[in-house]
C-alpha cells in the first residue's frame, strides 16, 4: 500500500485547488482595500468639490459608511453657477482621464467586465484599477449622478485580471479571478458576502459550477471580514421593522413588481439612447462628460437629491419622510440625470441609481394604498424597500442577486416574502419588453450577444496562452549551416525562429528548407546561412489570440507552427504554437461541451465499474485508480497515447457516494492519489487495454 504521506506537492501546481484558493485569499484582501480607499477618494473629492467635510481628518472620524456631509444640503446653500459648474468641472477631469488612458474605464463598468469574460477570456489591461477608482471618485464626488458597484466591480476584476495574468493561469483561471475580485468588491462595499458571490456568479462568471465557485465565495467572505475591521458591521441602510400586516398586501406588492418592471426598462432605454446621442454629437469625446455635468447640474436646481449616489435620499424615502410628488417627480429627475452622466462618459455605476428609483416609485405607491387602505397595509416605506429589489432585478435580470442584496444592504427578513413577489415580477415584465439587461443592452450594440448559445466553433472560446510553447527553437543570426542541422536533428520542432543580436525576431527558418538543403551540406557546412534562409514573411500571434485565428493561419500556409510574440512589442519572440497543440486543446474542449451537454446524464449515470454505450463503438466508464498509477500523472501515464482512452473527469475520495466526491477535470501534472476514480472515454479495445495495464512506461 502506498504510503499517504506520498509527495502531494501537486495540490499547488498551477491552477490547481489549493493554488486558486490562495490566489482567491489575496484577491480578497486586494478587493477589500480597493473598497476602502475608493471611499475615501469618493469623500475627498465632495470634500474638494462642496466643501462637505471640514478637513482629511475627518474622512475616518465620521465612518466611511455613512454617506458623510452629503452634497444635497450643501448644494442648496450654493450659488446656482456653482451647482451647474461643480458637475462640469468633474467631467472635464474624468473625460480626458478615460480617454486618453484607459477607454473601458468609461460607463458604469460591469458590461465591460463581462466583455472581457465572454471575449477575451478574462484579460482586463492593470491600469483599468487606477484610472477606473480616480474617475468615478471624481464623477461620484462632483455630482455625477451614479453609484459605486459598478466602479468596484470593474476594479475588484482588473485586479484579479491582473494577478491571473501575472500568475500564468488559463482561461478558466483568469477568468474565476475575475469573478473573485467583482465578489469582493461587491461585498466589501456593501457588507453583503452571499450577495457579492451570488452576483460575480450569475452576473459576471455566468454560472454556479464549483470548481469556480468555490474561490469566489472565499474571496468574498475575505473581503467582507476586512471591510468590517474598517467600515464596521452595519447594514447600507437602517429600516424600521416591517412586516406583512395582511394577505391582502400581496396584491399592491405585485403591483409595484409591475411598475418596477416599466421603469427599469424605461432606465435601460433611456440610458441607450443617451449613449447613442453622445456618440452621435460632433463634440470631442473627452469633452462630452463636461458637457453632461452641465446638464446634471442644471437639473439638479430643482433637484439637488440626483447628485452622487442618494442614500440619503433613500433613506428618507424608507422613512416615510417624503411626499408622494416629491419623489414621482424625483423618479423621472434621476432616470434622466443618470442616462445624462453615464452617457456623456461619466464613470459610475447602476446599482445606486435603481435603488433610488425603486425607493422613490415604491414610496409613491406605498402612500397611495396606506392613504385609501389604512391599518390594512404597512407604512410607505415598505413599499420603498421592496420596490428597491425589484428595480434592481429588472434592471439586471437577475432577481436571485437583487433579493439577496436587499436582504443584507438592509438584514430585514419579514418583508422577503414581498421582496420575492415584486422581483419576480418585475423581471420577467421587464424580459418581456426589453430583451436586454441594463447590463448587456450596451454590448448588444457592439455586437455581442452574452447570452446566445455557445459558439459551436470550440476555438473561439480557447486561446493562445492556453497552448503556447514557452521554449521555441532559437537561432542567432550568425549561425552557420552546421549549428542548424545539429538543431535539427535534436530538436522536434519545424520551425526554428532567428533572433538578432539585440534579440529581434527576424523570421524563421523551417525544416522543408534545411532538407532541401541537405545535400549541398559538405559546401555550406561552415558558411553563415542562417540569415540567407530566414522567411522574413512570418505568420505571428499574440497569448491574446484566440485559436481559430491560429487554425486559420495553419490552414492558409504549409506551415504547422507560428511564432508568439509579445503584445506590446510584436519583434520579441515569447513561444511558439503548434497545430497539433491546437487539435488536442480542440479535442479536450469539445469533450468537456459534450460531457456537459448531451452526455451530462450518463455521467452522472456512471457508477463505479458501470459502463454507458456512448455509440460508435465508444464507451463511457468510471474505473477506480489502480496501485500503478497513485502517486503518477497523466504525463507520466501516457495513457490516452498508449490505449487511446481520454480521462475525462477525476472524482476525488469523499464520502463514499459519487455525490459526495469533489469532481474536477484531468490535468496533465495532477497525481492521482488513494480512492480516486477515473471518468474515462474510449473505444471498447483502448478501455480493456486499461484494465490490463499494470506498470507505467
Amino acid at each position: 500500500m502506498i504510503d499517504s504521506t506520498a509527495d502531494r506537492s501537486h495540490i499547488f501546481d498551477r491552477g490547481g485547488h489549493l493554488y486558486m484558493v490562495g490566489a482567491a485569499v489575496f484577491t480578497g484582501l486586494a478587493g477589500a482595500a480597493a473598497a476602502v480607499l475608493f471611499r475615501l477618494l469618493i469623500r475627498a473629492a465632495q470634500a474638494l468639490a462642496f466643501g462637505g467635510l471640514d478637513g482629511p481628518g475627518h474622512l475616518l472620524d465620521e465612518g466611511l459608511l455613512a454617506e458623510a456631509h452629503d452634497p444635497i444640503e450643501v448644494a442648496r446653500q450654493l450659488p446656482w453657477y456653482w451647482r451647474v459648474g461643480v458637475p462640469a468641472a468633474g467631467g472635464l477631469v474624468v473625460g480626458p482621464l478615460i480617454y486618453f488612458f484607459a477607454r473601458e474605464a468609461r460607463g458604469h463598468g460591469v458590461p465591460e467586465v463581462m466583455k472581457a469574460v465572454a471575449v477575451r477570456g478574462g484579460i482586463i489591461r492593470a491600469r483599468v484599477v487606477g484610472i477606473k477608482a480616480l474617475a468615478s471618485a471624481v464623477c461620484i464626488g462632483t455630482g455625477g449622478s451614479v453609484g459605486r458597484e459598478g466602479p468596484i466591480v470593474q476594479i475588484g476584476s482588473a485586479f484579479g485580471s491582473t494577478v491571473g495574468q501575472w500568475l500564468g493561469l488559463n482561461t478558466m483561471g483568469v477568468r474565476t479571478l475575475v469573478g473573485c475580485g467583482a465578489a469582493a468588491g461587491i461585498s466589501a462595499t456593501f457588507n453583503a458576502p452571499i450577495a457579492g458571490a451570488i452576483f460575480a456568479a450569475e452576473i459576471i462568471v455566468g454560472h454556479f459550477a464549483v470548481t469556480q465557485f468555490t474561490p469566489i465565495v472565499i474571496s468574498s467572505v475575505v473581503a467582507t471580514v476586512i471591510s468590517r475591521f474598517f467600515l464596521g458591521n452595519f447594514p447600507a441602510f437602517r429600516v424600521p421593522d416591517y412586516e406583512i400586516v395582511s394577505p391582502f398586501e400581496l396584491l399592491p406588492y405585485m403591483a409595484t413588481g409591475i411598475l418596477a418592471g416599466l421603469i427599469a426598462v424605461a432606465f435601460i432605454r433611456a440610458l441607450s439612447a443617451s449613449e447613442q446621442l453622445f456618440e452621435w454629437l460632433p463634440t470631442p469625446e473627452y469633452l462630452s462628460a463636461a458637457i453632461g455635468g452641465a446638464l446634471v447640474g442644471l437639473i439638479a436646481l430643482g433637484r439637488p437629491e440626483i447628485y452622487g449616489v442618494g442614500y440619503t435620499t433613500i433613506s428618507l424615502a424608507l422613512a416615510g419622510s417624503l411626499s408622494a410628488i416629491s419623489m414621482a417627480w424625483l423618479v423621472l429627475a434621476k432616470i434622466t440625470a443618470t442616462s445624462i452622466t453615464l452617457g456623456s462618459g461619466g464613470s459610475g455605476g447602476i446599482f445606486a441609481p435603481s435603488l433610488f428609483l425603486g425607493a422613490m416609485a415604491g414610496g409613491v405607491v406605498g402612500t397611495l394604498v396606506e392613504q385609501y387602505f389604512p391599518g390594512a397595509t404597512a407604512s410607505s416605506g415598505a413599499y420603498a424597500l421592496v420596490t428597491m429589489g425589484a428595480v434592481v432585478a429588472a434592471t439586471t435580470h437577475a432577481p436571485i442577486s437583487a433579493i439577496i442584496i436587499i436582504f443584507e444592504l438592509t438584514q430585514t427578513i419579514d418583508i422577503i416574502p414581498a421582496l420575492m413577489t415584486a422581483c419576480v415580477i418585475s423581471t420577467t415584465v421587464s424580459q418581456l419588453l426589453n430583451r436586454d439587461s441594463i447590463y448587456t443592452s450596451k454590448l448588444r450594440r457592439q455586437g455581442i450577444d452574452i447570452y446566445e448559445a455557445e459558439d459551436p466553433n470550440v476555438l473561439k472560446g480557447l486561446f493562445v496562452r492556453d497552448v503556447v510553447d514557452s521554449s521555441p527553437e532559437v537561432i542567432p543570426e550568425s549561425a552557420n549551416f552546421q549549428t542548424i542541422l545539429d538543431l535539427v536533428v535534436q530538436s522536434n520542432h519545424s520551425q526554428f525562429f532567428v533572433l538578432s543580436a539585440s534579440g529581434d525576431l527576424l523570421g524563421a527558418i523551417s525544416l522543408s528548407e534545411v532538407r532541401r538543403l541537405i545535400y549541398e551540406q559538405e559546401a555550406l557546412r561552415h558558411l553563415v546561412v542562417a540569415r540567407d534562409l530566414v522567411d522574413t514573411d512570418l505568420p505571428r500571434v499574440t497569448v491574446e489570440d484566440d485559436l481559430s485565428i491560429v487554425m486559420q493561419m495553419f490552414s492558409g500556409s504549409d506551415v504547422d507552427e507560428v511564432a508568439v510574440v509579445d503584445v506590446h512589442a510584436p519583434g520579441r519572440l515569447v513561444g511558439t504554437i503548434r497545430e497539433k497543440d491546437v487539435i488536442e486543446a480542440t479535442n479536450r474542449e469539445q469533450l468537456r461541451r459534450d460531457l456537459a451537454g448531451s452526455f451530462s446524464s450518463s455521467v452522472s449515470a456512471v457508477g463505479k465499474g458501470k459502463t454507458v454505450d456512448l455509440g460508435g463503438g465508444y464507451q463511457l466508464q468510471e474505473v477506480v485508480a489502480p496501485p500503478h498509477m497513485l502517486g503518477r500523472s497523466l504525463q507520466e501515464l501516457a495513457i490516452r497515447e498508449r490505449t487511446g482512452v481520454q480521462v475525462l473527469l477525476v472524482r476525488t475520495r469523499g464520502d463514499g457516494t459519487a455525490q459526495g466526491r469533489a469532481v474536477r477535470v484531468a490535468g496533465a501534472v495532477e497525481r492521482f492519489e488513494e480512492g480516486d476514480t477515473l471518468v474515462v472515454a474510449g473505444t471498447r479495445e483502448g478501455l480493456d487495454a486499461l484494465a490490463q495495464l499494470k506498470t507505467a512506461p
